[in-house]
């Protein structure tokens, strides 16, 4: 089971994938039309969406709450169920009670738990109150479903961390899986990418603004967001710097195997599947010293961490040390690093666990 496929994120690529390798049925809240995975759907054994993509905030929250805890009477027909995302869990109580119940846990909610006032500080005052009593509605539920599954998994531990400080649960870190496969060195050309979704939580202002302060350097963003007006007018008159918005995946292929470096800076990211992309092309990353970074970025070997928080002057500093000649000298430890993430090895880790649990 997954919340819903509306963006190319890498939770949805899990369910997916478990769902294919499992020969299990799929459900979830919704999927975005022609949504970049589509050509995944027709593969699965059976799929049943229970919601629709309705695109007002808060609405669609409770929506999706509402499906998963009162249009899953399915469940109690299967003996292994996955839950994957922060609504889906809200099923388990109709689930089998001879059956068992394994939950992915990619992060506890981060609006409910560690960044409640962030989320808070980018709404309209009006709307506080509405966040207010959904955290209320889902956090309770949210707490009881965990409660009743048999086993946590999570993709790092910084979220194993997370969730024990927030919820006292236990849970047992698999590394979410990337097809390295998909990924090769194809050159090195005068660039640096970032492939970051353009919110204030992965900071790519501060990537823009380091490279108005460069000029010599030319910089790519290969991806959209609610940020891309601002960050375009911190840009203007910037010949170096260009926004690409969403591609398609063959061409961000292209962009990253040909790049001299990505650059990747979010807040405590949960764990970060774009670093290892990068290094599965055999690219260093320019990342940030914290979250899940520091157990995917090696400093100095597949990449450079900055000190946390990181300051435009920092990133200056690390793009300038990240010439192509000590691009190319990282390339065959990024790769070799990246193998460490394949998909085979994260299925086998799961088909193991889950077969030993049921």
């Amino acid at each position: 089971m997954h919340d819903y496929f509306e963006n190319a994120e890498g939770g949805g690529r899990l369910a997916l994938l478990l769902a294919k390798e499992l020969q299990a049925d799929l459900i979830y809240g919704f999927k975005a039309t022609s949504h970049i995975f589509s050509a995944d759907f027709p593969s699965l054994k059976n799929q049943f969406p229970l919601s629709r993509n309705i695109t007002i905030p808060l609405l669609r929250q409770c929506l999706l709450g509402y499906a998963f805890s009162h249009k899953t009477a399915l469940l109690s027909t299967y003996d292994k169920v996955i839950y994957s995302g922060w609504y889906s869990p809200l099923a388990v109580k109709n689930s089998s009670h001879k059956g068992l119940n394994v939950y992915y846990c990619h992060t506890p909610p981060r609006f409910i738990y560690d960044q409640k006032e962030f989320y808070f500080s980018q709404l309209p005052f009006c709307y506080r109150p509405l966040l207010k009593s959904f955290i209320r509605y889902l956090q309770p539920r949210y707490e009881d479903a965990l409660a009743k599954m048999d086993v946590i998994i999570t993709n790092s531990e910084n979220v194993r961390k997370r969730i024990q400080k927030f919820l006292g649960m236990d849970a047992v870190v698999v590394f979410p899986p990337c097809n390295v496969d998909r990924y090769s060195w194809r050159g090195c050309e005068e660039y640096y990418l970032s492939t970051a979704r353009l919110d204030p939580l992965k900071r790519v202002d501060l990537i823009v603004k380091a490279f108005v302060k460069m000029p010599e350097k030319k910089l790519i963003v290969a991806s959209g967001g609610s940020e891309m007006s601002k960050l375009k007018k911190l840009a203007h008159g910037c010949n170096n710097i260009i926004f690409t918005d969403w591609v398609e995946e063959e061409y961000l292929l292209e962009l990253i195997g040909n790049a001299i470096a990505t650059i990747y800076i979010p807040k405590d990211e949960d764990f970060g599947l774009s670093p290892i992309e990068s290094m599965a092309a055999g690219k260093p990353v320019i990342g940030v010293e914290e979250g899940g970074l520091c157990e995917t970025i090696l400093d100095g070997r597949t990449g450079i961490l900055i000190s946390s928080p990181p300051g435009e002057d920092d990133i200056v500093g690390a793009v300038r040390g990240m010439t192509v000649q000590k691009a190319q000298s990282m390339r065959y430890s990024c790769e070799e690093h990246a193998a460490k993430f394949r998909k085979e090895i994260f299925l086998n880790k799961m088909k193991t666990f889950v077969q030993k649990r049921f």
